[in-house]
């Protein structure tokens, strides 16, 4: 059986491991076999080794997954049930791994799985749309088009909000950004994001703003300067650990709300993107680029890390599917 190891900075391979075994004492646990999986930002954040706290071990990184029970002393799953399975920590890279069975969700049959798999990120993204007022009728601008960037438009789309902005450095993604619900799309690399921004708004700048940038650079500024007085940022993508030179006195004196979101739940907020995405009330095929073997893996990691040829959502077979 095969894992995955990180062994250096932007290194990986796969590596011989012992089958899993679940408890003869325990209960509540399966044994998930995966055959699809696809690349997340937050994966790089072990692949990149540029941040203490993000220590790879052996399975690191995928946590975005699909595959068959193939053990269980639990009663929640048969064997060879299909599940939408997120392991801990991102540890998911084995050819089959012992996890907790409510981590686990029952698959959709009605979409293609490549389609289902997407439940996953947009789980977190309705976990986020939650913890904010209603989006109704409102100018929202969304910093980073990357994949989930782009599910916050698709997602703000269907939560009926008046104006989508989706702001970003590459052209192609903005391009994408139009499919998924977009309203509006800015090129930060071409044009002054404040200036566009205002001038959309009519000058009044966005009810809500939303970071979905993360670790790579601080943009939390940039938030603040997007939003009108009364504004709300949801701050969604991983931070660095320590952000300093924050404009806290525009942001006290627009009196802005910064909001964080952290930890979908299980029972709630996959089941429901999962049903999204089998209702048809989002289109995600547009985020889906690129699919790889898992022997193909440090190719794969090393396309996602880089941006290239015009990737957002790769895709790992694992022999399993095969």
């Amino acid at each position: 059986m095969l894992a995955g190891e990180i062994y250096g900075p932007k290194q990986i391979k796969l590596v011989d491991v012992p089958e899993p075994e679940l408890d003869p004492d325990g209960s509540g646990e399966i044994i998930f076999q995966p055959e699809l999986s696809c690349l997340c930002g937050s994966d790089m954040l072990f692949f990149e080794q540029e941040h203490p706290e993000y220590k790879p071990r052996l399975g690191h990184s995928l946590h975005e997954m699909i595959g068959r029970v193939v053990a269980t002393n639990g009663e929640r799953y048969q064997v060879n049930d299909r599940v939408l399975c997120v392991p801990e920590d991102q540890n998911g890279l084995w050819e089959r791994y012992v996890v907790d069975e409510n981590r686990a969700i029952p698959v959709d049959p009605r979409p293609p799985e490549d389609h289902a798999l997407m439940a996953q990120p947009l789980g977190t993204v309705i976990l986020a749309m939650q913890r904010i007022p209603p989006v109704l009728g409102q100018s929202v601008v969304v910093i980073g088009q990357g994949p989930m960037g782009q599910l916050f438009c698709a997602t703000l789309r269907n939560l009926g909000a008046r104006q989508i902005i989706a702001v970003d450095k590459l052209g192609y993604r903005l391009e994408t950004s139009l499919k998924m619900g977009a309203t509006d799309v800015v090129n930060s690399s071409e044009v002054d994001p404040v200036e566009t921004v205002k001038s959309l708004t009519d000058g009044k700048g966005a009810d809500l703003v939303i970071e979905v940038v993360g670790h790579t650079e601080q943009v939390l500024n940039l938030c603040i300067d997007l939003g009108c007085v009364d504004s709300r940022i949801l701050f969604f993508g991983v931070p660095m650990d320590v952000i300093q030179e924050i404009h806290w006195r525009k942001l006290f004196w627009n009196r802005q709300n910064v909001i964080t979101s952290v930890g979908p739940d299980f029972a709630t907020d996959f089941p429901l993107a999962m049903q999204w995405i089998a209702e048809g009330r989002l289109d995600v095929s547009p985020l889906i680029t690129h699919r790889y073997p898992l022997s193909e893996l440090q190719r794969a990691f090393d396309q996602y890390h880089a941006r290239g040829d015009n990737g957002l959502k790769i895709l790992l077979d694992f022999p399993s599917a095969q």
